[in-house]
C-alpha cells in the first residue's frame, strides 16, 4: 500500500502503530513558537510508513494562506539528489557510466586548467572535489532574479581560477551540478526539467512539484520566503505571476511540497521499490549503493562529535553520509535566502523527515533536525530543543564578538563622486560580466548589469570603501578596492566581503574586475 501510495496523488498512509506524537507535537509547536517563523512544515515517517504530518502559519505573513501538506517550498540544494538520482537512472540504463570523462557528452565544457578539464568525470561533477573555492560562481545564480543563462554558468567556469588542487579536498559548489544535469540532458536528448520530470517526478508520483517555467495560479498554494525585521515577518522577493525556468534547477531550483518530499523519502527507505507499471525497481541496488556510498570525505564537525557523537563524515551522489549516535544518517540541507528545509534518512531505523520552513530558519531547522535526531538514535540520553537552541545562541555571541572589525553603519558616509572621480567607470570581469560605478544624484552607485539586485550605494567606512546594497534581502556586503596599473594599464577592481565567515555564495574573492570605459551620460534613475 505505502508503495502505491508514493507513485499517485492519494494522500500518505500513516503508520498504524503507536507513535508518540505528544513528542513530535512539543518540538514543532517549541520550535515555531521561539524562532517567529512565517510558516513550518513537518513530515515524519516512522518503521517505514508516514507517522506525523504537521503545518502551521501563513505563505505569505499575514495573508491568511495556510502552509498545507501541499504548498510548494523553495527546496534550494535538496534539489541535488534528485539530479544525482537522474544520472544514476542514466548509468542503470547503460545511457553513461560514472567514470566517463564530462568532455565526452559536453565537448564545449571547460574549467581553468585543461588537465582537470581533461580528466573530469561525471562522479566529479556530484561530490564537490573541483579545488575551486567554496561557492565559486554562485553570484551568477543568486540573488534571484537575475539574467545570466546556463550557458554563461557553464562558460564561467573557465575563468573561475581553483584555490586547492584538483581532487585533493571538498569544497562545496553549485556549479558543477548545473554541467551534471546538462550532461544528463545531452546523453538523453532532452531537456533537464524534462528528464526530471520524467525519471523522478512521474515515476516517484511527486505530481506536486514544479521545475522550469510556470504560473503562479497553475498552484495557487507557493510559500513565498521572508526575512526578519524588528520582530516582525517580511516578505521578500515574491514571485510574479509567471515562475520563469531556472538556470541553476539541476543545483538548488526546484519546488515541492511536504507531500511530494514524503514520497521521496519513502522511496529510498524501501529499496525494493517498482513505479506502478515497471518491471524493474526504480533504481537497482547497485546504483543505490553508489548513491550512498562516501566519495569524498568532509570535514566532521566539533558540533557532530558533541551532538551526534559522530565517528564519519563523507559525501555521496547528492547526500550528506555521517552516522549519529552509531546509526548511519543519510541527508541533506537546502539554504536560500528565506527558505530552509532539511531531508534526514535513517534507514537502519526505518526513519527520516523532512522540515519546510519560508523564514531565516537556519537556527531552527538545526535544533528541530538534532532533537529529531535524539530520538530516534538515542532517546535514553537526548538533550531538550531548548538546551541545544541555548548552544547555538552561545556560539552566535562568540561570533559576533570575533566580528568587532566590521564596520556598524553608524561609522559609514556616502562617498563623494569628486573623490572617487579617478576610479569611476564601466568594468568588467570574465564570468560575472559588467558593472558600472558612476555619479547618480549626487551619490556613486554600484549596478550590476546582470544582476540587478546587486546595486548599492558606495560609502566609505574605516577609510575603506564599501558597497552598502539598496536591496535588505542582500545580507552580505563587500569591500572594494581599486588599483592603477604601474605602467600605465587599466585600472582593476577587486572585492570581498567584509565578513568573511559570511554565506559563501557571496564569492566576491572571485571577481577580478578590469575598467573597460568611463560612464558616460548622466544614469537614470533606478528602482530601488
Amino acid at each position: 500500500m505505502i508503495l502505491a501510495a508514493c507513485a499517485t496523488r492519494a494522500p500518505l498512509p500513516e503508520a498504524a502503530h503507536h507513535v508518540d506524537r505528544a513528542a513530535f507535537d512539543a518540538l514543532f509547536e517549541e520550535t515555531m513558537a521561539r524562532y517567529r517563523l512565517p510558516g513550518l512544515a513537518l513530515g515524519i515517517i516512522v518503521d517505514g510508513e508516514v507517522a506525523y504530518v504537521r503545518t502551521a502559519g501563513e505563505t505569505v505573513a499575514g495573508s491568511g494562506r495556510p502552509i498545507t501538506p501541499r504548498t510548494l517550498f523553495r527546496i534550494a540544494s535538496l534539489s541535488k539528489a534528485m539530479t544525482a538520482a537522474v544520472l544514476a537512472r542514466l548509468v542503470q540504463a547503460g545511457a553513461l557510466r560514472w567514470d566517463d570523462p564530462v568532455v565526452r557528452h559536453l565537448p564545449a565544457f571547460r574549467m581553468h586548467d585543461p588537465w582537470v578539464t581533461r580528466e573530469m568525470q561525471v562522479r566529479d561533477l556530484l561530490i564537490h572535489n573541483s579545488g575551486l573555492r567554496p561557492g565559486a560562481g554562485d553570484l551568477m545564480l543568486w540573488p534571484e532574479p537575475n539574467r545570466f543563462t546556463r550557458a554563461d554558468l557553464i562558460a564561467g567556469l573557465a575563468h573561475l581560477q581553483p584555490l586547492y588542487s584538483f581532487r585533493s579536498r571538498y569544497t562545496y559548489d553549485n556549479l558543477l551540478y548545473v554541467v551534471a544535469g546538462e550532461v544528463a540532458a545531452a546523453v538523453a536528448g532532452v531537456s533537464y526539467e524534462e528528464l526530471v520530470q520524467r525519471e523522478v517526478f512521474a515515476p516517484v508520483g511527486m505530481t506536486g512539484c514544479r521545475v522550469g517555467t510556470w504560473r503562479l495560479d497553475e498552484v495557487g498554494d507557493v510559500a513565498q520566503p521572508h526575512m526578519q525585521q524588528e520582530g516582525r515577518n517580511i516578505p521578500v522577493r515574491l514571485d510574479g505571476p509567471e515562475i520563469p525556468a531556472a538556470p541553476a534547477a539541476a543545483a538548488g531550483g526546484i519546488r515541492c511540497s511536504l507531500e511530494d518530499l514524503l514520497r521521496w523519502t519513502l522511496v529510498w527507505l524501501h529499496p525494493d521499490f517498482v513505479p506502478p507499471g515497471a518491471s524493474e525497481p526504480w533504481l537497482n541496488r547497485a546504483q543505490r549503493e553508489a548513491s550512498w556510498s562516501p566519495q569524498m570525505p568532509l570535514p566532521l564537525s566539533q558540533r557532530q562529535r558533541e551532538w551526534q557523537r559522530s565517528h564519519f563524515h563523507a559525501y555521496g551522489y547528492g547526500w550528506r553520509l555521517s552516522d549519529a549516535n552509531g546509526t548511519l544518517k543519510v541527508a541533506h540541507t537546502g539554504t536560500l535566502m528565506g527558505m530552509y528545509s532539511a531531508l534526514t534518512l535513517l534507514p537502519e531505523k526505518r526513519a527520516g523527515f523532512v522540515i519546510l520552513t519560508n523564514g531565516n530558519g537556519a537556527d531552527a531547522r538545526t535544533v528541530l533536525e538534532q532533537a529529531l535526531i535524539d530520538l530516534f538514535t538515542a532517546p535514553e540520553r537526548s538533550s531538550s530543543l531548548a538546551h541545544y537552541a541555548h548552544e547555538l545562541e552561545q556560539a552566535r555571541l562568540a561570533r559576533l564578538e570575533r566580528r568587532r572589525d566590521v564596520p556598524e553603519p553608524l561609522f559609514r558616509q556616502p562617498v563623494q563622486p569628486d573623490s572617487l572621480a579617478q576610479w569611476l567607470g564601466v568594468y568588467r570581469d570574465p564570468w560575472f560580466g559588467e558593472v558600472r560605478i558612476c555619479e547618480h544624484e549626487g551619490r556613486v552607485r554600484f549596478s550590476s548589469v546582470k544582476s540587478p539586485r546587486l546595486t548599492g550605494e558606495v560609502m566609505q567606512a574605516g577609510g575603506r570603501l564599501l558597497v552598502d546594497w539598496y536591496d535588505e534581502s542582500v545580507d552580505v556586503e563587500p569591500w572594494l578596492r581599486f588599483e592603477a596599473a604601474p605602467d600605465g594599464g587599466p585600472v582593476t577592481l577587486t572585492l570581498a566581503r567584509i565578513d568573511a565567515r559570511a554565506d559563501h555564495s557571496y564569492d566576491y574573492e572571485d571577481l577580478l574586475f578590469t575598467r573597460t570605459g568611463g560612464c558616460g551620460p548622466a544614469e537614470s534613475a533606478m528602482p530601488r
